[in-house]
C-alpha cells in the first residue's frame, strides 16, 4: 500500500489500496459462500438477460411497460455486477485489496442503479395509472417520446444526485487502516476512515437518500391508491380481475425492493453486529435481481405467453433445419 504521513497526528494516509475485510471471518465457508453466489449471480444474469431478450424478439410486447421493464433488468445486472464478480473473487483469496479507483468505479454504478431503479419502478405505476384510469388516452399520454423522456429522466436523476456525493466523498483525504469491515465501497465504511470534517456530507447524504427514495415510494403509492379505487368501480368482479393482473407483478417487485431498501438504510443499526449489516446488505444486493425476472415471468401472462411462443419457433426452426 502506497502511503504518507500525514502532518497532524501520526495517521497514515491512504492513497492507493483498500483492504475490503467482508466475509474473511467465515474462513473455509467461504468457498461455499462462493459457490452459492455464482450460482445465484449466474442465475440473475441469465434471468434479466432472458427478459430483455423475450421483450425484444416479441413484437407483442413493445409496449411502455416492457419498455420500462427492459431498463429496469438492464439496471439490475448493472446494480449486481458493480458488487458480487468483486466479492467472488475475494472469496477465493486472502489478500483482498481494491484500488481507490476500483472502490469509486464501484460504487459510483451501485448508487446509480439502485436509484434509478426506484425512478423506474416510479414511471411504471403511473404506467399502469393511466392504463387503469385514464385508458382512451393511453395510446397518447404514454406515447414513446412520453416514456423516453421518463427513462431519461430515472437515469439522470440516479446520476445527478449520486454523481457529485460521490465525488465530494472521494475527495476527502482517508487514513488511518484501510481496512474496510464490508465486502464493497460504501458510503459509511468510507467516511468513518476520512480524516477530515465529514458533518455535512453526514447530513447531505442521508437526507438526499431518504428524499429520492421516499419520494417515488410516495408517488407509487398514490398511483396505487387512484388504481385501487378505479378497479374497484368496474362493475364486474372479472374486469376487477383482469385490471388488478396487470398491475399485481409490478407491485409485487415494488413490495420486494422497498422492504429490503427498508431494511438495508431505515431499520436503525444501534442493536446490529457487523454481521448482520454484512448479510442485509448482500440480500439487498442479490435478492431484487434475482427475484425481479422471476415475477415478471412467472406471474405475467404476457411474458409467459411470450416466452412459450419463443421456445416453441426455436424448437420447430430447430426441428426444420435437422
Amino acid at each position: 500500500m502506497t502511503s504518507s504521513k500525514s502532518d497532524a497526528g501520526g495517521n497514515q494516509t491512504i492513497s492507493d489500496v483498500f483492504i475490503l475485510v467482508g466475509f474473511s471471518y467465515l474462513k473455509e465457508l467461504q468457498i461455499l459462500l462462493f459457490v452459492v453466489l455464482l450460482f445465484i449471480y449466474l442465475l440473475t444474469l441469465t434471468g434479466n438477460l432472458l427478459v430483455i431478450l423475450l421483450i425484444k424478439l416479441n413484437p407483442s410486447l413493445h409496449t411502455p411497460m416492457y419498455f420500462f421493464l427492459v431498463n429496469l433488468s438492464a439496471s439490475e445486472i448493472c446494480f449486481t455486477s458493480s458488487v458480487v464478480p468483486q466479492l467472488l473473487a475475494h472469496l477465493l483469496v486472502e489478500e483482498k485489496t481494491i484500488s481507490i479507483a476500483a472502490c469509486a468505479a464501484g460504487l459510483y454504478v451501485f448508487a446509480i442503479m439502485g436509484l434509478t431503479q426506484c425512478c423506474l419502478l416510479t414511471a411504471m405505476a403511473y404506467d399502469r395509472y393511466v392504463a387503469i384510469c385514464h385508458p382512451l388516452h393511453y395510446t397518447t399520454t404514454m406515447s414513446g417520446r412520453a416514456c423516453a423522456l421518463l427513462v431519461g429522466a430515472a437515469w439522470a436523476a440516479g446520476i445527478s444526485v449520486e454523481v457529485p456525493l460521490i465525488m465530494w466523498i472521494f475527495s476527502l483525504p482517508f487514513c488511518g487502516s484501510n481496512r474496510i469491515p464490508h465486502f464493497f465501497c460504501n458510503f459509511s465504511p468510507l467516511l468513518n476512515m476520512a480524516c477530515a470534517d465529514t458533518s455535512q456530507i453526514k447530513a447531505v447524504g442521508p437526507m438526499l437518500t431518504v428524499m429520492f427514495t421516499l419520494c417515488p415510494f410516495l408517488l407509487i403509492l398514490l398511483s396505487y391508491v387512484r388504481i385501487i379505487s378505479a378497479i374497484l368501480k368496474l362493475p364486474s368482479a372479472e374486469g376487477r380481475r383482469k385490471a388488478f393482473s396487470t398491475c399485481s407483478s409490478h407491485l409485487t417487485v415494488v413490495t420486494v425492493s422497498y422492504v429490503m431498501a427498508i431494511i438495508t438504510y431505515l431499520v436503525p443499526k444501534s442493536g446490529s453486529t457487523t454481521k448482520n449489516d454484512l448479510l442485509i446488505s448482500l440480500l439487498n444486493t442479490i435478492v431484487s435481481p434475482l427475484l425481479n425476472p422471476i415475477i415478471y415471468t412467472l406471474r405475467n401472462k404476457e411474458v409467459k405467453g411470450a416466452l412459450r411462443k419463443t421456445v416453441q419457433k426455436s424448437i420447430f426452426s430447430h426441428h426444420w433445419r435437422n
